[in-house]
């Protein structure tokens, strides 16, 4: 069990194992906000963007002395922007922060104490943009805190058995939750977590019994899963694709292979319902010279590798409905900047037709989503 501890706020007022998602430009889910830190050196504050205006604009929120380069954020749908501080290395406080005026506006929530090896991370903007939730991961449980949103600071609202990283939510509601969940020594395989029925957990993936299944990124319209896992080549990590309730296998595109650049997605193309195929994919490609974008459909047999805006905040960025890629950038110039790509179109139709590389690895139909009829893919 966690001994996870909660404290209220007195009336007067791979990669780190628990990262959850690249940190730096954090944007919420309906892409009306996003927020990070801003300033060099020791002088660091919040910054908040509103990107869903004619023209994007930044606010800086500072208060009277700077935030720490650990300081996580998270915006709300409603433009605040929660700030999760480390405090003498295991409490974690929480505040909202906003703009009243020429000044900075702090409502404390509370905070929640990770003992001993323990360590609490923001989970990714919920999708009912109102709560916000964060894990504290221990050795052997992960608890899990909606730490706004609630009536009373921070709350218990789960515990997971095994160390859970990730973080990806499979609905509009901020109801499923699915993370990568390690037992003992065993392999990685994603769950999903159903925060309305007292963190019931669901096997997620199940490629083979020892390959680790992580899901990176989900979208609810679509059903179309990208997952991260070894088991079409054992200790290698390669990138694929699934559908939420799908049975047929996940692909392992060629296409997303690069030997010499890590290849991560970061943004799936919303309201193609039911139509997991024809989804744009936005994907982060890191090499030695620096980092570019890929952008990718799973009926493509190719992925468009294209260059960033300079000063692009790398890894963040977010589909229109209408396949445009809005980059953020930052330059001295531009200090709050959002440019827009769109993606060559194929020269026609390609469906992707691939040998089955492992066998029935999404079992998806197990999960708790019975809301969802069978999709297509």
């Amino acid at each position: 069990m966690t001994a996870c501890a909660i404290e209220t706020p007195a009336e007067d007022g791979d990669r780190d194992p628990g990262a959850a998602w690249p940190a730096g430009f954090t944007i919420t889910a309906d892409g009306a906000y996003a927020a990070r830190l801003a300033g060099a050196g020791d002088a660091l504050y919040v910054e908040r963007w509103t990107l869903d205006g004619p023209e994007p604009y930044a606010v800086p929120l500072p208060l009277g002395q700077p935030e720490e380069a650990g300081t996580q954020l998270l915006p709300l749908a409603d433009g605040r922007v929660l700030v999760a501080r480390r405090v003498d290395g295991r409490r974690n406080t929480f505040s909202l922060l906003y703009p009243t005026g020429p000044a900075t506006g702090e409502l404390r929530l509370g905070a929640v104490e990770a003992p001993g090896s323990e360590h609490l991370v923001l989970l990714p903007p919920s999708p009912d943009g109102i709560c916000a939730y964060a894990m504290c991961v221990g050795p052997d449980t992960t608890t899990l805190w909606l730490v706004a949103g609630g009536a009373f600071g921070p709350e218990r609202v789960a515990e997971v058995r095994g160390r859970c990283t990730g973080g990806v939510w499979l609905d509009r509601t901020g109801r499923m939750l699915a993370l990568d969940r390690r037992l003992d020594d065993g392999p990685v395989k994603a769950v999903a977590v159903d925060l309305e029925r007292g963190g019931e957990v669901t096997p997620l993936l199940q490629i083979t019994e020892g390959s680790d299944d992580r899901l990176l990124l989900a979208d609810p319209d679509s059903g179309l899963l990208l997952i991260r896992s070894d088991a079409p080549s054992p200790g290698h990590d390669r990138l694929g694709w699934g559908v939420l309730g799908s049975l047929l296998p996940v692909r392992f595109p060629e296409c997303l292979r690069l030997d010499d650049a890590a290849v991560t997605p970061f943004a799936v193309q919303p309201g193609q319902v039911l139509m997991p195929e024809g989804c744009a994919v936005a994907l982060r490609i890191d090499a030695a010279g620096g980092s570019w974008v890929g952008a990718w459909r799973p009926s493509s047999r190719r992925m468009a590798q294209l260059a960033g805006p300079q000063g692009w905040l790398a890894g963040a960025g977010l589909w229109t409905a209408e396949g445009v890629l809005r980059l953020p950038y930052a330059t001295d110039e531009v200090p709050c900047g959002l440019a827009g790509l769109e993606i060559p179109p194929e020269p026609e139709p390609v469906v992707v037709v691939e040998e089955p590389r492992v066998c029935r690895p999404v079992p998806l139909q197990q999960a708790p989503l019975t809301d969802r009829g069978p999709a297509a893919g």
